[in-house]
Protein backbone atom coordinates (compact mmCIF):
# COMPACT_ATOMS: atom_id res chain seq x y z
CA UNK A 1 0.00 0.00 0.00
CA UNK A 2 1.30 3.72 -0.62
CA UNK A 3 2.04 5.84 1.49
CA UNK A 4 -0.28 7.89 1.24
CA UNK A 5 -2.89 5.36 1.35
CA UNK A 6 -1.86 3.68 4.52
CA UNK A 7 -1.94 7.51 6.73
CA UNK A 8 -5.48 8.37 4.78
CA UNK A 9 -6.88 4.37 6.36
CA UNK A 10 -5.20 5.43 9.87
CA UNK A 11 -6.45 8.76 9.93
CA UNK A 12 -10.28 7.87 9.30
CA UNK A 13 -9.92 5.04 11.21
CA UNK A 14 -9.18 7.40 14.22
CA UNK A 15 -11.43 9.63 13.15
CA UNK A 16 -14.10 6.92 13.10
CA UNK A 17 -13.16 5.57 16.77
CA UNK A 18 -12.95 8.88 18.20
CA UNK A 19 -16.31 9.83 16.82
CA UNK A 20 -17.82 6.53 18.13
CA UNK A 21 -15.75 7.80 21.97
CA UNK A 22 -17.81 11.16 21.98
CA UNK A 23 -21.17 9.67 20.63
CA UNK A 24 -21.09 6.37 23.31
CA UNK A 25 -20.02 8.25 26.88
CA UNK A 26 -19.88 4.98 28.86
CA UNK A 27 -16.87 3.98 26.73
CA UNK A 28 -13.87 3.56 29.95
CA UNK A 29 -10.36 5.25 29.59
CA UNK A 30 -9.57 1.96 30.80
CA UNK A 31 -10.77 -0.05 27.89
CA UNK A 32 -10.24 3.25 25.31
CA UNK A 33 -10.10 1.39 21.73
CA UNK A 34 -9.00 5.01 20.35
CA UNK A 35 -6.03 4.71 22.78
CA UNK A 36 -4.96 1.24 21.76
CA UNK A 37 -5.69 1.93 17.84
CA UNK A 38 -2.83 5.02 17.91
CA UNK A 39 -0.49 2.56 19.67
CA UNK A 40 -0.53 -0.14 17.12
CA UNK A 41 -0.34 3.00 14.08
CA UNK A 42 2.50 4.39 15.61
CA UNK A 43 4.00 0.61 15.23
CA UNK A 44 3.15 0.39 12.03
CA UNK A 45 4.59 3.52 10.89
CA UNK A 46 7.99 3.43 11.98
CA UNK A 47 8.05 0.12 10.80
CA UNK A 48 7.17 1.22 7.38
CA UNK A 49 9.25 4.65 7.52
CA UNK A 50 12.60 2.20 8.39
CA UNK A 51 11.34 -0.35 5.67
CA UNK A 52 10.88 2.91 3.23
CA UNK A 53 14.14 4.08 3.89
CA UNK A 54 16.30 1.31 3.12
CA UNK A 55 14.72 1.22 -0.09
CA UNK A 56 16.79 3.11 -3.11
CA UNK A 57 16.06 6.39 -4.31
CA UNK A 58 14.63 5.21 -7.78
CA UNK A 59 12.14 2.25 -5.11
CA UNK A 60 11.09 5.33 -3.69
CA UNK A 61 10.68 7.34 -6.65
CA UNK A 62 8.38 4.94 -8.39
CA UNK A 63 6.09 3.98 -4.98
CA UNK A 64 5.51 7.67 -4.92
CA UNK A 65 4.42 7.57 -8.55
CA UNK A 66 2.59 4.67 -8.68
CA UNK A 67 2.19 2.25 -11.55
CA UNK A 68 3.25 3.04 -14.98
CA UNK A 69 0.52 3.90 -17.76
CA UNK A 70 0.67 1.32 -20.91
CA UNK A 71 1.64 2.38 -24.40
CA UNK A 72 -2.22 1.75 -24.60
CA UNK A 73 -3.81 4.27 -22.20
CA UNK A 74 -0.94 6.60 -23.13
CA UNK A 75 -2.40 6.87 -26.62
CA UNK A 76 -6.02 6.93 -25.64
CA UNK A 77 -4.96 9.45 -23.92
CA UNK A 78 -3.23 11.80 -26.47
CA UNK A 79 -6.29 10.85 -29.00
CA UNK A 80 -8.76 12.50 -26.96
CA UNK A 81 -6.78 15.50 -25.62
CA UNK A 82 -6.04 15.76 -29.63
CA UNK A 83 -9.50 16.14 -30.02
CA UNK A 84 -11.24 18.17 -27.19
CA UNK A 85 -8.15 20.78 -26.96
CA UNK A 86 -9.52 23.97 -28.74
CA UNK A 87 -5.76 25.02 -29.36
CA UNK A 88 -4.87 20.97 -30.94
CA UNK A 89 -7.64 21.11 -33.02
CA UNK A 90 -6.82 21.95 -36.54
CA UNK A 91 -8.71 21.94 -39.53
CA UNK A 92 -6.99 19.68 -42.27
CA UNK A 93 -7.43 16.88 -43.78
CA UNK A 94 -3.41 16.40 -42.64
CA UNK A 95 -4.56 16.53 -39.07
CA UNK A 96 -7.31 14.18 -39.64
CA UNK A 97 -5.12 11.60 -41.54
CA UNK A 98 -2.86 11.36 -38.38
CA UNK A 99 -5.91 10.15 -36.25
CA UNK A 100 -6.62 6.84 -35.45
CA UNK A 101 -8.88 5.36 -38.13
CA UNK A 102 -12.55 6.14 -37.05
CA UNK A 103 -15.08 3.54 -36.57
CA UNK A 104 -18.42 3.67 -34.06
CA UNK A 105 -22.02 2.53 -33.50
CA UNK A 106 -25.00 3.96 -35.51
CA UNK A 107 -25.05 7.81 -34.16
CA UNK A 108 -20.91 7.73 -35.76
CA UNK A 109 -22.56 6.37 -38.98
CA UNK A 110 -25.72 8.83 -39.15
CA UNK A 111 -23.57 11.83 -38.31
CA UNK A 112 -20.55 10.80 -41.27
CA UNK A 113 -23.09 9.87 -43.68
CA UNK A 114 -25.03 13.36 -43.10
CA UNK A 115 -21.73 15.14 -43.58
CA UNK A 116 -20.96 13.00 -47.04
CA UNK A 117 -24.51 13.95 -48.01
CA UNK A 118 -24.41 17.59 -47.26
CA UNK A 119 -21.04 18.81 -47.43
CA UNK A 120 -18.45 16.87 -49.11
CA UNK A 121 -18.45 19.90 -51.45
CA UNK A 122 -16.87 21.58 -48.79
CA UNK A 123 -13.57 22.37 -47.26
CA UNK A 124 -12.47 20.39 -43.98
CA UNK A 125 -13.71 23.68 -41.85
CA UNK A 126 -17.02 23.57 -43.60
CA UNK A 127 -17.99 20.09 -42.89
CA UNK A 128 -17.34 20.87 -39.14
CA UNK A 129 -19.28 23.20 -39.01
CA UNK A 130 -22.32 20.99 -40.63
CA UNK A 131 -21.13 18.24 -37.85
CA UNK A 132 -21.33 21.48 -34.98
CA UNK A 133 -25.35 22.17 -35.82
CA UNK A 134 -26.48 18.63 -36.29
CA UNK A 135 -24.65 18.03 -32.79
CA UNK A 136 -26.30 21.44 -31.76
CA UNK A 137 -29.95 20.19 -32.69
CA UNK A 138 -29.38 16.98 -30.67
CA UNK A 139 -28.35 19.08 -27.39
CA UNK A 140 -31.04 21.55 -27.89
CA UNK A 141 -34.20 20.04 -26.47
CA UNK A 142 -36.08 21.18 -29.66
CA UNK A 143 -35.18 18.29 -31.85
CA UNK A 144 -34.67 15.05 -31.22
CA UNK A 145 -32.07 13.91 -28.69
CA UNK A 146 -30.19 11.48 -30.87
CA UNK A 147 -27.95 12.11 -34.09
CA UNK A 148 -29.92 9.55 -36.52
CA UNK A 149 -33.21 11.18 -35.00
CA UNK A 150 -32.00 14.94 -36.25
CA UNK A 151 -30.66 13.84 -39.53
CA UNK A 152 -33.59 11.81 -40.49
CA UNK A 153 -36.48 14.30 -39.06
CA UNK A 154 -39.33 15.07 -41.31
CA UNK A 155 -41.71 18.10 -40.95
CA UNK A 156 -44.01 20.00 -43.24
CA UNK A 157 -43.83 17.60 -45.47
CA UNK A 158 -39.94 17.59 -46.26
CA UNK A 159 -37.10 16.45 -44.32
CA UNK A 160 -34.60 18.20 -42.53
CA UNK A 161 -31.55 16.90 -44.66
CA UNK A 162 -33.02 16.33 -47.77
CA UNK A 163 -30.75 13.37 -48.67
CA UNK A 164 -32.75 11.79 -46.40
CA UNK A 165 -36.21 11.99 -48.50
CA UNK A 166 -34.45 11.99 -52.01
CA UNK A 167 -35.05 8.73 -52.88
CA UNK A 168 -31.98 8.01 -53.89
CA UNK A 169 -29.41 5.45 -52.62
CA UNK A 170 -27.29 6.82 -50.14
CA UNK A 171 -23.99 5.30 -51.50
CA UNK A 172 -20.92 7.26 -50.74
CA UNK A 173 -19.33 6.45 -53.55
CA UNK A 174 -15.78 8.29 -52.88
CA UNK A 175 -14.04 6.44 -50.74
CA UNK A 176 -11.51 9.44 -49.79
CA UNK A 177 -14.81 11.83 -48.85
CA UNK A 178 -16.48 9.34 -47.07
CA UNK A 179 -13.06 8.65 -44.95
CA UNK A 180 -12.98 12.74 -44.22
CA UNK A 181 -16.40 12.16 -42.88
CA UNK A 182 -16.32 9.67 -41.03
CA UNK A 183 -12.86 11.11 -39.02
CA UNK A 184 -14.58 14.71 -38.87
CA UNK A 185 -17.84 12.80 -37.35
CA UNK A 186 -15.70 10.36 -34.91
CA UNK A 187 -13.42 13.54 -33.55
CA UNK A 188 -16.70 15.65 -33.07
CA UNK A 189 -18.88 12.85 -31.04
CA UNK A 190 -15.48 12.39 -29.11
CA UNK A 191 -16.10 15.91 -27.73
CA UNK A 192 -14.12 18.46 -30.01
CA UNK A 193 -15.18 22.39 -29.12
CA UNK A 194 -18.00 23.79 -31.48
CA UNK A 195 -16.36 26.94 -31.73
CA UNK A 196 -17.03 27.52 -35.96
CA UNK A 197 -20.76 28.42 -35.86
CA UNK A 198 -21.59 30.07 -32.08
CA UNK A 199 -24.63 27.37 -31.60
CA UNK A 200 -25.88 27.68 -34.88
CA UNK A 201 -29.35 24.91 -35.15
CA UNK A 202 -29.88 26.12 -39.22
CA UNK A 203 -27.75 26.53 -42.26
CA UNK A 204 -28.48 27.08 -45.97
CA UNK A 205 -26.55 27.76 -48.78
CA UNK A 206 -25.38 31.07 -50.29
CA UNK A 207 -27.70 30.13 -53.76
CA UNK A 208 -30.82 30.50 -51.86
CA UNK A 209 -32.76 32.45 -49.07
CA UNK A 210 -35.22 30.55 -46.89
CA UNK A 211 -37.79 32.70 -45.04
CA UNK A 212 -36.82 31.24 -41.68
CA UNK A 213 -33.29 32.52 -42.34
CA UNK A 214 -34.79 36.06 -41.77
CA UNK A 215 -36.14 35.42 -38.14
CA UNK A 216 -32.64 33.88 -36.90
CA UNK A 217 -29.69 34.83 -36.01
CA UNK A 218 -26.95 34.78 -38.42
CA UNK A 219 -23.83 33.39 -36.62
CA UNK A 220 -21.17 32.38 -39.38
CA UNK A 221 -20.40 32.34 -42.64
CA UNK A 222 -18.20 29.47 -44.29
CA UNK A 223 -17.61 28.35 -47.50
CA UNK A 224 -20.70 28.14 -49.41
CA UNK A 225 -22.50 27.98 -46.31
CA UNK A 226 -24.88 30.51 -44.38
CA UNK A 227 -25.23 29.58 -39.97
CA UNK A 228 -28.09 30.63 -37.74
CA UNK A 229 -29.22 30.18 -34.50
CA UNK A 230 -32.64 30.10 -32.96
CA UNK A 231 -33.17 33.22 -30.95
Amino acid sequence: MRLHQVWAVAVAAILALNGAAVAEVTVSHSNDPTSLMSSQFASLFGAEHKAVGALPADRVQKLVAGPPVTAKKSADKAATYGVTSPQLVQYSTAWLAGLPQPQGDAQWDCLRTALYFEARGEGVKGQFAVAEVILNRVDSGVYPNSICGVVKQGGKGSCQFSYTCDRARDVMANPQAADIAGRIARVMIDGAPRQLTAGATHFHTRAVNPNWSRSFAKTASIGAHMFYRMR
